[in-house]
């Protein structure tokens, strides 16, 4: 549709329902209160991680804490209390740097995410039990952890998996999604590169769909584990 004939239409538009076009925008109403930005702002880091952990297990989620220099054990753990075998792990330099990518490949048949193995990489993801990933934030208000993807972190290593485990820092919790809009916002404002999705996820996949019953599993992973690290 060219200028003239969008602004024809527009004017036979408003004619009809007998008021002139409205060429500038209504104003905001005034909110009634700030909630959106300030819910949950008053605590300390620490109160915001207790919180945290509590929504987490709320929505089902097992929430394992560990020290930095405890945290390859602690993956071990975990993997030893869900089944173990076959693992596929996003090719993170922070997993890397923590340990767990050398420990996970010292025991088990473990498969890193390889960004030029794209039919490959789902075929692995569909067949292991473990799925491991770093989260780049937790959200407080919903027990919620927040994931980027790119081409090193694949959507798959905790989308397909039976079990998912989400490595995440105290320091990364934020009070909700309002704050993390925040931090992607200046991102965008400083040129930084966006990542291509942002996956917002709390506790393991569940439908209440039919009659309000909750059913765990239904597609996604069955199980969801934060490994939460004690950096504060």
């Amino acid at each position: 549709m060219d200028l003239q004939n969008r602004e024809n239409f527009l004017n036979k538009l408003a004619n009809r329902m007998g008021r002139p076009r409205q060429t500038v925008p209504a104003p905001m109403p005034e909110l009634v209160n700030n909630h959106p930005t300030t819910r949950l702002t008053d605590r300390n880091q620490e109160q915001l991680c207790n919180e945290f952990i509590e929504f987490s297990r709320i929505m089902m989620a097992d929430v394992i804490v560990a020290k930095e220099n405890d945290v390859p054990q602690a993956m071990l753990d975990i993997c030893e209390k869900y089944g173990g075998g076959n693992i596929i792990i996003n090719q993170d330099n922070r997993l890397e740097t923590l340990g767990i990518i050398p420990v996970l490949q010292a025991k088990y048949d473990s498969y890193l995410w390889n960004s030029e193995q794209a039919e490959l990489n789902i075929e692995k993801a569909e067949q292991a039990n473990i799925g491991v990933v770093y989260g780049e934030y937790g959200l407080t208000e919903s027990g919620g952890v927040v994931l980027f993807s790119d081409k090193a972190f694949g959507r798959s290593v905790s989308l397909l998996p039976e079990k998912s485990v989400v490595v995440l820092r105290k320091s990364n919790i934020l009070p909700r999604v309002a704050q993390l809009a925040k931090i992607l916002h200046e991102k965008a404002q400083k040129g930084e590169r966006m990542p291509s999705c942002i996956n917002i996820i709390s506790g393991p996949s569940a439908t209440a769909d039919i009659e309000l019953i909750k059913v765990v599993g239904v597609h996604g992973p069955v199980n969801k584990i934060y490994l939460v690290i004690d950096d504060l």
